[in-house]
């Protein structure tokens, strides 16, 4: 198990305190063996060795003090362009840094001891200077490949679980798009037949059993409301449940003059072919709009309206303003559910009152896309 304090800059820092007071011991040993020195020559050479604690976070001033260094002169310059190559790359900085320390190391006095020929000057050069510089620039590099992989890694994460939180959302706004569509309509319609029969009953033992239900019922939608609030209080998603298409349109208006509810429906026969995405939409924007009709405006004639050429589907649901007998709290959804359906079917929805009458107009794209 690796220390927390040992980590990162602590190491770092400490690594070069060592070495620096290393080499600095080592200078002072051996200069002091010569009498001719003296304490500020000692000065001279330390100081340049003392900076290696600062090195890394200035290493251009490093490099730039490297002819202040009497004793090792080549240990500093090589030292210094390790430094620049591995903190800055291969930059302008970089280049200062090789051209100055082969300078220092060629011609700087004292700084070269025994063969001053070309050829030994080159090998100076290479193993001094050019040779710290490339291993520089290799750590330099690396240290750029870790972090881009480490960043990658990172946003890669971040992305699988951005993925992972849309799938959730995608799955919990079904669900509360097919716990509207079928249980809010289902108990609309139960809280409706309830209220109805509450005025109707034959008897008084009746008329509160049908009361039970329709308070039951009325607290089951208010209920249901704030469970959908939940569920699809998120992200927008996709919906993941096929729903009935086009044709079983009829079928849903069967079921609705079963409950009660006078509906007029002119729908082509044979049944228009469209894709699947707009006959969903409309099946949805016509049970809606029933259940609507249900809720506010009960006892009215509702007329259901469905044309189709080669490139639109129109869906038309009309119904006059009705007395509302009995008060169904709604799922607070219902237009926004038609909306999402029929913009993803690629379509558009109009709804408001014309002249006392409330419309619901879908068109649809017959070749909407899936």
């Amino acid at each position: 198990m690796r220390l927390a304090w040992w980590d990162g800059k602590r190491r770092i820092l400490v690594f070069d305190v060592l070495f620096a007071l290393l080499v600095a011991f080592g200078l002072v040993l051996e200069i002091t063996k010569n009498e001719e020195y003296q304490w500020y020559t000692v000065l001279l050479v330390t100081v340049p060795f003392a900076a290696m604690l600062v090195r890394r976070r200035f290493p251009l001033l490093f490099m730039a003090i490297t002819p202040v260094a009497q004793w090792w002169p080549s240990v500093q310059v090589t030292i210094a362009a390790y430094t620049v190559a591995s903190r800055k790359g291969l930059s302008w900085q970089t280049a200062v840094s090789f051209v100055y320390g082969s300078a220092v190391i060629v011609f700087w006095p004292g700084q070269r001891r025994g063969d001053s020929s070309v050829g030994a000057s080159i090998g100076y050069i290479v193993f001094f200077v050019l040779v710290p510089t490339l291993l520089g620039l290799w750590v330099y590099q690396r240290r750029a490949l870790l972090i881009a992989l480490r960043e990658r890694a990172e946003q890669a994460e971040r992305e699988r679980d951005l993925r992972s939180e849309r799938v959730v959302v995608a799955e919990r706004r079904r669900i509360a798009r097919e716990m509207h569509d079928v249980v809010a309509h289902r108990v609309s319609a139960i809280a409706l037949q309830s209220g109805a029969l509450t005025m109707t009953a034959p008897d008084k033992r009746t008329e509160e059993v049908a009361e039970v239900i329709r308070k039951t019922s009325t607290t089951a939608l208010t209920e249901l409301r704030e469970i959908l609030q939940v569920l699809r209080d998120e992200l927008p998603g996709e919906p993941g449940h096929v729903a009935p298409a086009l044709d079983a349109v009829p079928v849903l208006v069967a079921d609705a003059v079963g409950t009660g509810l006078k509906v007029n429906l002119s729908l082509p026969d044979p049944v228009p072919e469209v894709s699947a995405a707009a006959g969903r939409a409309a099946y949805r924007v016509v049970q809606e709009a029933l259940t609507n009709a249900t809720k506010h405006a009960p006892g009215v004639v509702v007329t259901v309206i469905i044309t189709a050429d080669k490139k639109n589907l129109v869906v038309e649901v009309s119904n006059p303003r009705g007395v509302q007998h009995t008060e169904v709290p709604g799922s607070g959804f219902g237009l926004v559910g038609m909306q999402e359906r029929v913009s993803l079917a690629g379509g558009t929805l109009r709804t408001g009152w014309d002249d006392g009458v409330f419309k619901v107009q879908a068109n649809l794209p017959v070749k909407a896309a899936e």
